[in-house]
């Protein structure tokens, strides 16, 4: 995020897209909603209808996979009635008159035919977002999990760019991250052509500093991501791997290709809190502790880095993930020594410039917001308040074309399938399955309009079996008006019925994100 949570507070407009808020992120939800009923204005853009939906002054619901033209089409508004900041524009962007002209393309009434809202909604709601004064975006998987997943980012930064809508409490573009840690390990290098702090692996700075505090050589080619490490697994290219809290036989698109790679492997090593549908494959399964059972940070979704303390005694022979990776390193010849949590933060934050002037003394006061470059800095909680991280001080506009999605229902799969979450399960369901959240909702619905569910000549106690050109599930029927007619919601809990076996492999092949939210099936009654 480019701001923090107290910044909410001050938000004139808040858009929310591609974010079922409340369910994915309900605190947050709880802060935006308490905005609005503050003053604030809220715009809702989701192909269902999300409970933050009710809460808004405005609600949209476009076709799945056609934000980009939304937004070039409320950037063409914008453009036209001359509502975006021309003063910010020419101080502190980039290539507009580039993207000018793409826009220009995308009337209201072409995006009303290619996304299904009406123009006059898409003229409503591009005024009130430039008009703010001040508007802020938060976007959460619902945009970056297409094949144009990058470019759906890209038109929300252009919007925010061409309305000054950057620097100020209040705005800002604000992905919110899937999971408590998200932030913390991508900041860590956990992506594979980066290493700590977002700093490239091939850079002879980094190969140098990395010489200096560890002692090894980085190598100049870069890793694979969870899809592509996947896909080398059942192709025999990868003969082990080492999974650590994930569990890809819930979370990873196309379960039967995430099985058959798995079963593929030579070797399988699973570090976690519970024996996963993962773990019942592995060869060895190291227990670990979780969040309450050891010490260390988290850095959460506005880049906030907390202290966490122990709590209790993890059960068993569980220990904290830096001790097994420890331990196991020893075994493997190395000098390791770490002795805390403390000691290997010390560490990061000598690698991490943004990070450099964080301790723990520090964190015993309250969290800090990198980036924080000595130890006399207060952190940064709103970025890009007087200049963006390029050579020229500006930020780049990139026009972005509209395309159509991977795949689209059509005469043998008529319905679109989307898949995410819901309120009382989280992702894989280790935890909330094995908690009292799993009476709420202890098996797998699918969400299906009241036309479909006529059509299909189902109710509510009906069973139905979906399938894509991947596998098929089957699951009972909840008929709601949520979902638009020809579409289905599925949430992805749930491993006896996973909602994964029918999404593709389909990747962004920019951040190679896989493609969740645009699935073609057919749905087939179950007697």
């Amino acid at each position: 995020m480019t701001n923090d949570f107290v910044s909410i507070q001050s938000a004139d407009v808040m858009l929310v897209i591609g974010s079922n808020t409340t369910e994915s992120h309900p605190v947050i939800g709880s802060f935006i909603k308490e905005r609005k009923e503050r003053g604030g204005k809220l715009i809702v853009c989701d192909p269902r209808q999300i409970e933050m939906s009710k809460h808004a002054d405005i609600a949209i619901q476009q076709r799945s996979g056609t934000d980009i033209a939304l937004l070039n089409g409320m950037m063409h508004v914008i453009i036209q009635e001359g509502l975006y900041n021309a003063q910010f524009v020419a101080e502190r962007v980039e290539n507009f008159d580039a993207l000018k002209e793409l826009v220009a393309q995308y009337t209201p009434e072409k995006v009303s035919e290619i996304t299904g809202v009406p123009a006059s909604l898409i003229i409503e709601a591009a005024r009130l977002y430039a008009k703010g004064p001040n508007s802020a975006i938060f976007y959460t998987m619902g945009i970056t999990q297409h094949i144009c997943g990058t470019s759906n980012v890209r038109s929300i930064a252009n919007l925010a760019l061409i309305c000054g809508m950057f620097g100020r409490p209040g705005t800002g573009v604000n992905p919110l991250r899937g999971q408590n840690n998200v932030q913390g390990a991508c900041d860590m290098g956990c992506v594979p052509t980066w290493v700590p702090g977002y700093q490239r692996h091939h850079v002879p700075e980094v190969q140098a500093k990395v010489r200096e505090i560890w002692g090894h050589e980085l190598p100049m080619s870069p890793g694979k991501t969870v899809v592509r490490m996947t896909d080398a697994a059942e192709a025999g290219q990868i003969k082990a791997l080492y999974i650590i809290g994930e569990n890809p036989m819930v979370s990873d698109p196309n379960t039967n290709h995430v099985r058959r790679a798995l079963h593929n492997l030579d070797f399988l090593v699973v570090q976690d809190i519970f024996l996963t549908e993962t773990a019942q494959l592995a060869d060895v399964v190291f227990p670990a502790a979780c969040w309450v059972e050891k010490d260390g940070t988290f850095t959460n979704t506005c880049r906030a880095v907390q202290r966490v303390r122990k709590v209790v005694q993890a059960p068993g022979e569980a220990k904290p993930d830096w001790q097994i990776l420890t331990l196991l390193a020893q075994h493997c010849g190395t000098n390791w020594t770490y002795q805390s949590a403390e000691e290997i933060f010390q560490e990061i934050c000598r690698f991490v410039p943004s990070y450099h002037g964080i301790t723990y003394a520090k964190l015993d006061n309250a969290p800090i917001h990198w980036p924080c470059p000595t130890e006399d800095h207060p952190g940064t909680p709103i970025l890009h308040t007087t200049k963006f991280p390029r050579a020229s001080g500006k930020a780049k506009v990139v026009p972005c074309e509209w395309q159509k999605p991977h795949e689209w229902p059509d005469q043998e799969f008529p319905y679109l399938g989307i898949t995410g979450r819901i309120l009382y399960h989280y992702h894989s369901g280790s935890m909330t399955r094995r908690s009292a959240p799993k009476d709420f909702i202890p098996e797998l619905f699918i969400e299906i309009s009241p036309e479909d569910a006529t059509q299909l000549q189902v109710t509510p106690t009906s069973m139905i079996k979906v399938t894509s050109r991947r596998g098929s599930i089957e699951g009972k029927v909840k008929i709601t008006e949520r979902v638009p007619k020809q579409a289905i919601f599925i949430p992805f809990h749930f491993s006896e019925a996973p909602a994964n076996a029918l999404t593709a492999s389909q990747i962004d092949p920019v951040s190679e994100t896989p493609a969740y939210k645009i699935n073609a099936v057919k749905i087939e009654k179950i007697s």
